[in-house]
């Protein structure tokens, strides 16, 4: 059987490709569950611990000492329902750039979608929203706090506004770190400046007359979506959320675009 190799377009995704390596994908996949949960001292309480120990803090610092107002929500539960989208964010925007770079073995030796590569990384930080969301059901419980069906059915759209966005920036810059190392020194900086300019930690309306601003990241649709109709904080504002949903689809397709570019200089730089 003869393999003919072929330059891609800018923008493709190549379905029939990704699923032709499939088992590749999975074993990918798998080797890096293992790394996150076997292969650690307390496995998967990483995946609730993170979450729950920033709750913490940011209780203490922001909702005791500067008491950022909630709007009668208890901040320890207003805080959770942020961090559990944001690390799912986060997470997988720093796993998806270096996957490259962790990799450069196996991309070295043999032809595979290189796709697959940041895509199978992401796939473990789904599993610790999993358990993280298991503690955010407790803390709804001991609250008080119902969620509305609407804030049910989002769960699934916001999920995958937040994956497209975070695997647009996340190949972008997995693209750029093959290049320049350097970037695995800046993305730690950059997604802690991100985690300040989303509405993790406050209200959107803490912006005043500059809210427009929030239409320009589209975290903060899908934080505010889920605060709203998970806990109960206000209406869920439908014009923020389709916004976030059409700039996560602009950072995939850029995204994309530069790694189909630069993919065929990985094997020789990396």
């Amino acid at each position: 059987m003869e393999l003919v190799i072929k330059p891609k377009k800018a923008f493709s995704l190549n379905l029939k490709e990704l699923f032709a390596y499939r088992e590749l994908f999975i074993a990918l996949a798998r080797r890096d569950i293992k790394v996150r949960y076997k292969q650690t001292a307390i496995g998967v309480l990483w995946a609730i611990l993170q979450p729950l120990i920033l709750m913490i803090v940011f209780s203490v610092f922001f909702g005791k000492i500067a008491g950022i107002k909630t709007d009668g929500t208890p901040y320890p539960i207003f805080v959770y329902s942020g961090l559990l989208f944001w690390d799912f964010f986060s997470n997988s925007l720093s796993s998806a750039a270096g996957s490259l770079v962790g990799n450069q073995a196996i991309i070295q030796k043999i032809y595979f979608p290189r796709l697959i590569i940041p895509i199978a990384s992401v796939l473990v930080f789904l599993l610790d929203f999993i358990f993280s969301g298991l503690i955010f059901a407790g803390l709804m419980v001991y609250y008080h706090a119902s969620p509305s069906l609407v804030g049910i059915a989002l769960v699934i759209p916001a999920l995958i506004i937040t994956f497209l966005t975070s695997m647009g920036i996340g190949l972008f810059f997995a693209a750029l770190n093959v290049k320049y190392r350097d970037v695995r020194y800046v993305l730690p900086f950059f997604i802690q400046l991100l985690l300040f300019v989303t509405p993790v930690i406050y209200q959107p309306s803490v912006l005043g007359k500059f809210q427009w601003l929030w239409y320009f990241n589209p975290m903060s649709g899908v934080i505010d979506a889920m605060r709203n109709g998970l806990v109960g904080i206000g209406p869920i504002n439908w014009e923020l959320l389709g916004a976030s949903a059409l700039v996560s689809i602009v950072l995939f397709t850029i995204g994309l675009l530069y790694f189909n570019k630069t993919e065929k200089y990985f094997a020789d730089i990396v």
